[in-house]
């Protein structure tokens, strides 16, 4: 099935909020980010799932990381990296996302892999971006959890699927399903036109955004907002799209008010709230 985005049919994709509910209705994203130069990423991947409706946000980080986002907000949880794999073995979390700031060294490459055993004996979506797509390309992992989605850029395609940059570039449909194919996930390559695919029928080209999305810390963002939508419930290849048509709009409002040369990660946060309200 290979379909455009369009507003009325995102607008069905968007999560109920229920009258009578709390914090654990929404869910719980455990987001694994963050290291000493990359401070950023672990915040704006931690904030932006509560941007789009998540009950719970708990960022697993370095102690330096964790300081600095605490500097920052007081909205997200904070938890030490030692914590991990007892939380979600205690059912605590609805969704994990890793990668985004991560770095890939051999504690951070250790970390991933036992990680993933852990997470392929749960049904849990998991979420990998960033540097967690540079580590996956550096083990030989042959399971990924049932329900993963991976959300590379053409680089870190083409290090995933042993080929060059040209060649995801000249065929990403292509590629994108045979990544698919590869891992048995969800893949979305992000290009000027975002692509979704799963290892089924299901395609899709997302047609908003801007280059005003063309700054550091974008892409963590947009891992949070996909995190945020599972914890709520969607399914894998429901939660990309929702959030990469809401990630696009939300550039393209932002650069209306501050121009797409000037829009930042963290402008990014403060228009989502005005990119939901264009499909309520």
């Amino acid at each position: 099935m290979d379909k455009h985005f369009d507003e009325k049919y995102v607008k069905t994709l968007l999560p109920k909020r229920l009258e009578n509910s709390h914090k654990g209705t929404f869910g719980h994203v455990l987001n694994i980010a963050g290291s000493e130069f990359y401070t950023g990423a672990a915040y704006f991947s931690s904030v932006a799932p509560l941007k789009v409706g998540c009950g719970l946000s708990t960022l697993a980080a370095p102690d330096f990381v964790l300081k600095t986002v605490s500097a920052l907000t007081s909205d997200v949880i904070l938890s030490s990296l030692k914590m991990v794999k007892v939380g979600i073995n205690s059912n605590y979390y609805d969704v994990v996302s890793i990668g985004c700031g991560l770095s890939v060294n051999k504690n951070t490459i250790k970390f991933f892999d036992e990680l993933i055993k852990v997470l392929n004996k749960l049904d849990m979506p998991v979420v990998i971006d960033a540097d967690g797509l540079n580590i996956l390309s550096l083990l030989k992992i042959s399971k990924l959890p049932i329900n993963t989605i991976l959300t590379p850029h053409p680089k870190e395609l083409s290090r995933l699927m042993s080929v060059s940059v040209e060649d995801i570039l000249s065929q990403p449909e292509f590629w994108v399903k045979k990544c698919c194919e590869k891992y048995n996930c969800t893949t979305l390559l992000k290009l000027h036109r975002t692509l979704v695919a799963d290892n089924g029928e299901n395609f899709y080209v997302n047609n908003t955004g801007n280059s005003a999305l063309s700054h550091g810390g974008s892409g963590d963002v947009l891992t949070g907002m996909i995190s945020g939508f599972l914890a709520q419930g969607l399914g894998c290849f429901e939660a990309s799209i929702l959030g990469v048509y809401l990630h696009g709009k939300t550039g393209e409002i932002a650069a209306e008010k501050l121009s797409e040369y000037s829009v930042l990660a963290s402008d990014l946060l403060k228009y989502i709230p005005q990119s939901i309200k264009t499909i309520l």
